[in-house]
């Protein structure tokens, strides 16, 4: 099970840019996936972007084309550059990551503390 620290947030303009950072405590090498849900209050949570071991990612339709997420093994992080962003982005940020259970086949999810990102009108 991995520690993940991320970081990054805060407030923001319309039409401007964050990038958060999500830090593990070791290796990401065979982590299957790693990314970003985001939470707002009396919404059901979203997955925003995803990055697999392979080089696969995934995003949300409405941030396809601002959100771009990406890996960095040497520094054991993850990155979520966010560009153009919208009043409609704001909301606690939470890092994930899968990693494997090797005694049991099961997958195990760590969850980082989360970083609020506010996007003003």
């Amino acid at each position: 099970q991995v520690q993940l620290v991320e970081s990054g947030g805060g407030s923001v303009q319309s039409g401007g840019s964050l990038r958060l950072s999500c830090a593990a405590s070791g290796s990401i090498l065979n982590i299957y996936n790693m990314g970003w849900y985001r939470q707002t209050p009396g919404k059901q949570r979203e997955l925003a972007a995803s990055s697999g071991s392979g080089g696969t990612t995934n995003y949300l339709p409405s941030v396809m084309g601002r959100f771009t997420i990406s890996r960095d093994n040497a520094k054991n992080t993850v990155y979520l550059q966010m560009n153009s962003l919208k009043p409609e982005d704001t909301a606690v940020y939470y890092c994930y990551a899968d990693e494997p259970v090797a005694s049991t086949k099961d997958v195990f999810r760590s969850w980082g503390q989360g970083t609020q990102v506010t996007v003003s009108s």
